[in-house]
C-alpha cells in the first residue's frame, strides 16, 4: 500500500489534549469540525472509549483530506422549499377561502372570550418576557461552550427575518388584495390595523431555528411553551389572527433554513481519526486508514455511496470500511424524489431514510447476497460514529472495478462471471438496482464480486429483476460490444430470461451514469455522420471541378441540364455517405442480437413513465393561464359585447385565418428545391391545425412537415434540413419584424422624431443583458453553441441550395411575410369586431408587436398549441397598448377560436385523408 498522499492530521496540527468528561464535544465547543483534523482524535459522540484506547487512536496515522469548515446541506434546501411552498399555500387560502378564515377567527374569538382577564394579563406578561429571555439564555450557554459561530448564524437569520417581515407588512398593508389583508390583520381603534407579521416573533423563531435550539429536547419544550403562550395571549387580546401567527412562524422557519443553506452549516462529518477510534471501539487495532479513491487499485469517485477507506491492522488482513453520514445520504435526494414521482410500477427506496435504516438495509442485503451464493464483500462489523454517521466494516477484497479494467483485460469468462452473480441474486429475488461498471469488482485472481448493494431490494418484483438484466446487458455492451455481452448473458441466464428484458431496454430504465454515457456516444455518432457527409460532398465537388476543366478547354459549354445533373450526383453522393456512415445505437444492436435467438421476443418498450416533465409543465402552465383567463373573462359583460359585435369584421377575420394556410405552404416550399405539389402542401398545413392540439406548437408542425416532405420524395436528411431552414429563417424574420414594429410603435406618439419609447429601449437592453449573461457563463455558452452548431451543420448547406434559386427564395420570404401579415390582420379584424365608437383605435404596428410577442411565447410554451400562454400574452399585450379589457378578452378569444379551435375538424379530415393516401 502506498503511503498516504495527504498529510497526517497529527503532523499538520498540534497534538490535541486527551479527551476528558468535562471537555465539550467538537460540535458543542464551537470548533469547526473538519477545519482542524487534529481535533478529530477525540472519540465520537456517544462512544465509551477508554483512556488507553483514546491514547492509541491519537497515535494512529490517518489519511484524510482537509474537510471544509462548512457544508451546504440538501436538507436545509429542502426545508427552505417546503417553507416557501407553505407560505404560498397560506396566501392562496387567505385570498380564496375568505369565508373559511373568517369563520375560524369567529370560532376562536368565541372560545377565548371566556378566559379571565387576569389570566390573560399574566400570560401576556410572562410570554413577553420569556420570548426575549429564552434566546438570550441559550446564547449564553452556547458562548460558554465556545459555540459562537452558531450564535452568529442565528443573529444573521434574525436580521434577515426582520427585513422579510417589514417587506411583508408593507406589501399586505399597501398592495395585497383585500381578502389577504382581512385574513392577516385585525382592526384597531383609530382605523389602524395590526401587523400582518409580528416584527419581534419572526426574528426570534429564525434565531432559535438557526442555532439548532429545536434539536435539544429541554430547550425544545421551553421553546414551544413560550410560542404557544405568546400566540394564545395575542389571539385572546385581539392583536392578531390565526393565519398571521402561522405566517409569522413560517417566515421565521423559512428564513432560518435559507440562511443556513446560503452560509453553510458547521461540518460535523467524522474524519479518519474518528473512524479509527470507532474501529478500536468494536475490537480492531487499526494502523493506517487510506481513502479508497487514493488507493492504487481503486478508481472513480464513490462519494455518492459513502466514503470508503482501506484500513490496515496491526494483526490480520486489511479491511474495507464504508462511512455514511447525513450529507452523503442526502445526495441525490431530489433526483430520487423525481424518479419516484415519474416512474410507474417500480419500487423505489424511500427518498428520506434515517442513518439507522440505511445501515440496516445495507447489512441485510450484504448477508442476503452471500446467502444466495453470490460473491459479495463479507460484512463483519457495523457501528455508529456519533449521531451523524455510521460505518460498515467489510473484509478487504483488493480488486479493481470493471470501469478500471482495460478493454483487453475484460475476457468472456469475466463477463460470464458477472452474469453468474446476477443469476445467484435473482434466484433469491434480490435486485441490485445499480449494476454499473463500478459495482462489479474483479480481484487479483479474476474472481468477480458484486458490490454497492446499498440501493438493492429484497423480494423484488419481476419488473425490477428484468431491469437488472437490461442494465447489465448495457453495462457489458458498452465495454465488450453487444455481440459478446448478449452471448455471455444467453449462456448463463438462457434465452428466455434475456428476451424478457427487451421491453425494459430503454434509457429511462437504466442508471443515471449509463444514460449519460449513451448520450455521449450518440453525440459522437452524429458527429461522425456529419463529417462523412461533408467529406463526401467535398469529394463530389472536387470531382465535378476536375471534370469541368476538360469541358472548359473543349468549348466552355454549360447548360442548366448539366448543372442539375451534377447537383443530383452530389446529393446522391451525400446520401450514400450517410447510409454508409449511419450507425445503430447500442440498445438497438443489443435487441438485434437477442432477436437472432428469439425472433418472437417482445420488443415493444414498457411504459415506465407515470408522468413526463412536459406533461407536468403543461398542466402547471395551463392552470396558471386558466386562472388568468377566468379572472379576465368573468369581469367582462359578454352578452352586451356579442350583441354589439360587427359580423362583417368576424367574416374578414375568418378569411384571413383561411389565407394563413396558403402562406404557410409558400413559406415551406420556398426552402424545398425539389418539386412538391402545392395543393397537397396546403392540405398538410390544414392537417397541422389538428396536430397542434395534441402537441406543442413548436414541435407538432415541425414533425408533420418533415414527415410530409419525406413522403413527397425528399430524402429524410434533406427534409429535416428544409424544415430546419424554414424554421431558422422564420425565427430571424420574426425577430427583425418584432424589432421593426416595436421601434415604429415607440415613435408613433412623436412622429416628428425617430426616438423609440423607453419600453423599447428597456426591452433591447434586457435582451443585450441576457446575451451577455449567456456568453459569460461557460455552461450556458456551451449549451447554446452546441445547439446552434448542430442546427447550422445541416441547415446551412440546404439554404445555400435555396439561394441559388431566387424564385424559391422569394417564395419562402414572401410566404413568411404574408403569414405574419394575415395573422396580424386576423387579430386586427377580431379587435374591430368588438370595438365600439368610443374604443381607442390601435395601429397596425401596435397589433403586430402584440401578435409577434404572443406568438413567440406560444412557441416556447410546452402546452399544445401554446394554449394559455398565447391567450394570456395577447390579452395583456392588447391591454398594455390601450385597449379596454372588455374588448381585449373577447377579441383574443375570437382570434384563437378562428386560428386554433375552428380548424380542428377540417384539420382532422385533412390528416386522415393524407394518411390514407400515404402522404403522411
Amino acid at each position: 500500500m502506498q503511503p498516504p498522499k495527504a498529510a497526517d492530521a497529527s503532523d499538520a496540527e498540534p497534538r490535541p489534549e486527551k479527551p476528558s468528561p468535562e471537555k465539550p464535544s467538537p460540535e458543542e465547543s464551537g470548533q469547526e469540525p473538519g477545519a482542524r483534523p487534529g481535533a478529530s482524535a477525540e472519540h465520537p459522540a456517544g462512544s465509551t472509549l477508554s483512556t488507553s484506547e483514546a491514547d492509541l487512536s491519537d497515535r494512529v496515522s490517518g489519511d484524510e483530506p482537509l474537510l471544509p469548515a462548512r457544508v451546504h446541506r440538501p436538507s436545509d434546501l429542502l426545508r427552505l422549499l417546503i417553507g416557501v411552498l407553505a407560505i404560498v399555500v397560506l396566501f392562496a387560502v387567505a385570498a380564496f377561502a375568505h369565508g373559511t378564515t373568517a369563520g375560524l377567527e369567529e370560532d376562536i374569538n368565541k372560545g377565548t372570550g371566556q378566559a379571565p382577564d387576569l389570566l390573560i394579563k399574566v400570560a401576556g406578561l410572562v410570554s413577553s418576557i420569556a420570548v426575549l429571555l429564552v434566546p438570550v439564555a441559550f446564547a449564553i450557554e452556547r458562548l460558554i461552550k465556545r459555540d459562537g459561530l452558531r450564535i452568529a448564524d442565528g443573529v444573521l437569520a434574525a436580521v434577515l427575518a426582520h427585513g422579510v417581515t417589514l417587506a411583508t407588512d408593507l406589501w399586505v398593508s399597501n398592495s395585497a388584495p383585500g381578502t389577504i389583508q382581512d385574513a392577516l390583520t385585525q382592526p384597531q381603534p383609530g382605523q389602524a390595523l395590526t401587523d400582518p407579521v409580528h416584527g419581534y416573533l419572526a426574528p426570534v423563531i429564525a434565531y432559535m431555528t438557526a442555532v439548532g435550539m429545536a434539536r435539544r429536547p429541554r430547550w425544545r419544550v421551553v421553546l414551544w411553551v413560550v410560542l404557544l403562550l405568546d400566540a394564545f395571549t395575542m389571539l385572546v387580546g385581539g392583536y392578531t389572527t390565526p393565519l398571521s401567527i402561522i405566517l409569522t412562524v413560517l417566515i421565521g422557519w423559512t428564513v432560518a433554513y435559507g440562511t443556513l443553506y446560503a452560509v453553510g452549516s458547521p461540518n460535523v462529518r467524522p474524519t479518519g481519526q474518528h473512524l479509527m477510534a470507532g474501529l478500536r471501539h468494536v475490537g480492531f487495532r487499526p494502523v493506517t486508514a487510506m481513502r479508497a479513491d487514493d488507493a492504487p487499485d481503486s478508481s472513480g469517485d464513490q462519494s455518492d455511496r459513502g466514503r470508503r477507506y482501506v484500513v490496515s491492522l496491526e494483526d490480520g488482513p486489511p479491511l474495507d470500511v464504508t462511512v455514511v453520514d447525513r450529507e452523503q445520504q442526502a445526495q441525490g435526494f431530489f433526483y430520487r424524489v423525481w424518479r419516484r414521482l415519474t416512474l410507474r410500477g417500480i419500487t423505489q427506496r424511500r427518498s428520506i431514510q434515517s442513518l439507522r435504516q440505511a445501515l440496516e438495509q445495507e447489512a441485510l442485503l450484504a448477508y442476503a447476497a452471500i446467502a444466495a451464493g453470490a460473491n459479495a464483500p463479507k460484512l463483519i462489523a457495523t457501528s455508529e460514529l456519533g449521531p451523524d454517521a455510521v460505518m460498515l466494516v467489510y473484509e478487504h477484497i483488493g480488486g479493481r472495478s470493471l470501469d478500471a479494467l482495460e478493454d483487453s483485460e475484460i475476457t468472456d469468462e469475466l463477463v460470464r462471471g458477472a452474469w453468474r452473480q446476477v443469476r445467484a441474486l435473482q434466484s433469491r429475488r434480490i435486485a441490485h438496482r445499480r449494476l454499473t461498471g463500478d459495482a462489479i469488482l474483479v480481484d487479483r485472481s479474476g474472481k468477480v464480486f458484486v458490490t454497492d448493494l446499498r440501493g438493492g431490494e429484497i423480494a423484488a418484483g419481476d419488473l425490477v429483476l428484468r431491469m437488472d438484466v437490461a442494465q447489465l446487458l448495457t453495462t457489458t455492451g458498452l465495454r465488450v460490444g453487444p455481440e459478446r455481452a448478449v452471448a455471455a448473458a444467453l449462456e448463463v441466464l438462457g434465452p428466455d430470461a434475456v428476451a424478457d428484458c427487451l421491453p425494459l431496454l430503454q434509457p429511462i430504465a437504466l442508471s443515471r451514469s449509463t444514460r449519460a454515457h449513451l448520450r455521449r456516444l450518440a453525440r459522437e455518432r452524429s458527429q461522425r455522420e456529419r463529417e462523412a457527409v461533408l467529406e463526401a460532398s467535398d469529394a463530389a465537388k472536387r470531382a465535378r471541378s476536375q471534370d469541368a476543366e476538360p469541358a472548359e478547354d473543349a468549348g466552355r459549354r454549360s447548360d442548366r441540364k448539366s448543372q442539375r445533373t451534377e447537383k443530383q450526383a452530389e446529393k446522391r453522393a451525400r446520401d450514400d455517405a450517410m447510409d454508409v456512415a449511419r450507425e445503430e445505437d447500442l440498445l438497438s444492436r443489443i435487441r438485434q442480437e437477442v432477436l437472432l435467438i428469439r425472433p418472437q421476443a417482445p420488443v415493444e418498450p414498457v411504459r415506465l413513465e407515470r408522468i413526463k416533465p412536459r406533461t407536468l409543465f403543461s398542466f402547471i402552465a395551463g392552470a396558471i393561464a386558466a386562472y388568468f383567463l377566468i379572472s379576465q373573462v368573468t369581469e367582462a359583460d359578454f352578452g352586451a359585447v356579442v350583441e354589439q359585435a360587427e359580423w362583417g369584421w368576424v367574416a374578414a377575420a375568418l378569411g384571413f385565418s383561411a389565407l394563413s394556410y396558403i402562406a404557410a405552404a409558400m413559406s415551406l416550399l420556398g426552402f424545398v428545391p425539389e418539386r412538391v405539389p402545392f395543393g397537397k402542401t396546403v392540405l398538410a398545413q390544414v392537417a397541422g391545425s389538428f396536430v397542434k392540439i395534441v402537441a406543442p406548437a413548436a414541435v407538432g408542425g415541425v414533425a408533420l412537415n418533415t414527415r410530409f416532405l419525406q413522403r413527397a420524395g425528399v430524402r429524410p436528411g434533406l427534409a429535416v434540413a428544409s424544415v430546419g431552414a424554414s424554421q431558422l429563417f422564420g425565427l430571424g424574420c420574426h425577430i427583425l419584424l418584432l424589432a421593426a414594429f416595436g421601434y415604429l410603435t415607440g415613435t408613433e406618439k412623436t412622429p416628428s422624431s425617430l426616438t423609440p419609447s423607453r419600453t423599447v429601449i428597456a426591452g433591447l437592453l434586457t435582451v443585450a443583458v441576457l446575451v451577455l449573461v449567456v456568453t459569460a457563463i461557460p455552461f450556458l455558452r456551451k449549451f447554446v453553441v452546441t445547439r446552434v452548431r448542430s442546427l447550422f451543420a445541416g441547415v446551412v448547406p440546404r439554404m445555400l441550395d435555396v439561394v441559388q434559386r431566387p424564385q424559391k427564395l422569394l417564395t419562402g420570404i414572401g410566404g413568411m411575410l404574408l403569414l405574419t401579415g394575415v395573422f396580424v390582420m386576423c387579430l386586427d379584424a377580431s379587435v374591430r369586431a368588438f370595438s365600439g365608437p368610443e374604443t381607442p383605435h390601435l395601429s397596425y404596428a401596435s397589433i403586430a408587436v402584440v401578435f409577434l410577442a404572443g406568438n413567440a411565447l406560444g412557441s416556447a410554451a410546452p402546452t399544445p398549441g401554446g394554449m394559455g400562454a398565447v391567450e394570456g400574452a395577447l390579452t395583456l399585450g392588447l391591454i398594455a397598448v390601450g385597449l379596454p379589457k372588455e374588448v381585449a378578452a373577447p377579441a383574443v378569444l375570437l382570434y384563437r377560436l378562428l386560428t386554433l379551435w375552428l380548424p380542428v375538424l377540417p384539420g382532422w379530415l385533412a390528416f386522415n385523408h393524407l394518411t390514407r393516401k400515404g402522404e403522411l
